[in-house]
């Protein structure tokens, strides 16, 4: 079927694109020759005009002083890269809607191609696809020109020069419009444009005419690319925008709950990990779904919208905490979902979203005072070093009176030496891949026990042949490295121990040792 969408492309072009965002803030500029500088004085650059200024001799490539001379009317104004930008990414996601692979031109804002192969089931003619496009994209109050043909450098020609939707039913068709197309509709150097004219040379067609190794020489390699792309020699393969996963929390509850506090909580622990996604993506919230499963019945879905673009998770909480006073659940909720709606964030969000607010030192002091007042002195204390030949003597724990900023200025590391103290005995998993991905610039942590741990009896042969060293959970051993050999203490009780570092199939990495004199194998610590 000649109008079908099989292996068919569509080219949508938002003519004058920054300048459709301009007129969107000056609606009132509406109806009157406008343009988008460079710069708002007047030496700045013409970058984009419209049809009305267009008519009175106004190109891109002028300046805003000789621009105003042909047209006294003339409105002009500057649009951010980074506006554009949103604008576009929020462009793209709506195209998603109507194909899976969506190319958004790099060098020219507001202009996209969109494969149309396999969609012949939900389109069954290419007029129904670029009416649903065009459908979609009026619906943001943009203006657009959808060509459905077959090449990349025909339908962008023929979309910058037309208006509405055109539909291409062979090549030939294709091939012999985007030849008619003038010169002056593409998005070319203006010095280049400008001396084509004055050669005669005002279409595609006529460009097709003229020498390519002259052209290259004459021009340049720009001007020679635009040739052969005009003539379809080069061909690029669609280069689509991969689809963005929307950024999104949800956790199933226990049981019911009810109260205000707890969601509250439970909501704080889901918001920072959601807020840490949207500063990899260098964008800031603009809108919360909260989104609850009642107990029994259906979701009960609440939309926050702060007053502007944030990743401050204290503000964004603040009106979580509001809307939860105000609601009346009928029963309690057992599952919570958040969702973001974000747009691109500043450079001062992102700033300090990575630094994040400064420590208050005296409130932990006071807090720290208040533990010591409840529990007695000893329930504050801290792990200082200290010279001794085992381990578990090197350091010792003594009261804490205050808390002091810590100094990471650590950059290498040893391996046989303690980097970190901890008496907590919890198991991370991938310890030894982290420590294999080592790459010398953040110290490890050693944590070891407050008292090694005895391993069920194991033969001193047999270590290295399936030993499940802490049950099934952990995984056998898969590698022991050492020995690394402890001896002394002659003068007390003689000691002598072979330390090893024991990776796990599940990815931990243990420090273990073996007894001599015991004849015992025990847990000394875990490396993370």
């Amino acid at each position: 079927m000649k109008n079908s969408t099989a292996d068919r492309l569509a080219c949508v072009d938002l003519p004058a694109f920054p300048l459709q965002l301009l007129l969107k803030r000056r609606p009132e500029w509406a109806g009157h020759p406008a343009a988008v500088v460079a710069e708002d004085r007047p030496q700045g650059l013409i970058l984009w005009v419209n049809d009305r200024a267009r008519q009175l001799g106004v190109l891109p490539g002028m300046r805003y002083a000789a621009a105003f001379s042909l047209a006294t009317g003339l409105r002009a104004g500057e649009v951010a890269a980074g506006e554009i930008k949103q604008a576009i990414d929020g462009l793209t996601q709506c195209l998603m809607r109507w194909s899976p692979e969506v190319e958004p031109a790099k060098q020219e804002p507001g202009i996209f191609w969109l494969n149309g192969a396999g969609l012949k089931q939900l389109f069954p003619t290419a007029n129904q696809w670029a009416r649903a496009i065009d459908g979609s994209i009026k619906e943001g109050d943009y203006q657009a020109t959808i060509v459905v043909g077959y090449t990349r450098f025909d339908t962008y020609a023929v979309a910058k020069s037309r208006r509405g939707v055109t539909i291409f039913r062979s090549a030939d068709e294709e091939r012999a419009a985007a030849e008619q197309v003038p010169l002056d509709r593409l998005h070319i150097d203006a010095k280049f444009r400008d001396v084509l004219s004055k050669l005669g040379i005002r279409t595609v067609g006529a460009l097709l005419t003229l020498p390519p190794s002259g052209l290259r020489e004459r021009f340049g390699p720009d001007a020679h690319r635009l040739y052969r792309m005009a003539a379809g020699d080069l061909w690029t393969p669609l280069q689509p925008s991969a689809p963005e996963a929307p950024v999104v929390q949800h956790r199933i509850l226990d049981d019911a709950k009810s109260d205000a506090v707890r969601l509250l909580f439970l909501i704080k622990q889901m918001l920072h990990p959601l807020l840490a996604t949207l500063a990899t993506r260098a964008q800031a919230l603009t809108v919360l779904w909260l989104s609850f499963l009642i107990d029994h019945g259906a979701w009960l879905k609440e939309q926050l919208r702060p007053a502007e673009p944030t990743l401050n998770a204290v503000q964004i909480l603040d009106l979580v905490r509001l809307r939860l006073e105000s609601l009346k659940l009928t029963a309690g909720v057992i599952e919570i979902e958040l969702r973001a709606e974000s747009c691109a964030a500043t450079r001062e969000q992102l700033r300090l979203f990575i630094e994040g607010p400064a420590r208050d030192l005296d409130a932990a002091n006071r807090a720290l005072a208040r533990l010591r007042a409840e529990f007695g002195d000893g329930a504050v204390v801290q792990a200082k070093l200290k010279d001794g030949h085992l381990p578990e003597a090197n350091f010792a724990w003594e009261p804490l009176d205050r808390i002091i900023p810590p100094n990471n200025s650590t950059t290498s590391i040893k391996a046989d030496g303690l980097n970190g103290l901890n008496p907590s005995t919890g198991l991370r998993t991938g310890s030894a891949k982290r420590l294999n991905g080592w790459n010398g610039q953040s110290a490890l942590v050693r944590r070891i026990v407050n008292k090694p741990i005895m391993f069920a009896g194991s033969p001193r042969g047999n270590h290295e042949d399936g030993w499940l060293i802490l049950g099934l959970q952990y995984g056998s051993i898969e590698k022991l490295t050492g020995p690394y050999v402890f001896s002394g203490s002659w003068w007390n009780r003689e000691i002598q121990r072979e330390y090893y570092y024991a990776e796990t199939r599940r990815g931990d990495l243990l420090w273990v040792y073996y007894d001599q004199m015991r004849r015992r194998w025990f847990l000394q610590g875990v490396v993370e």
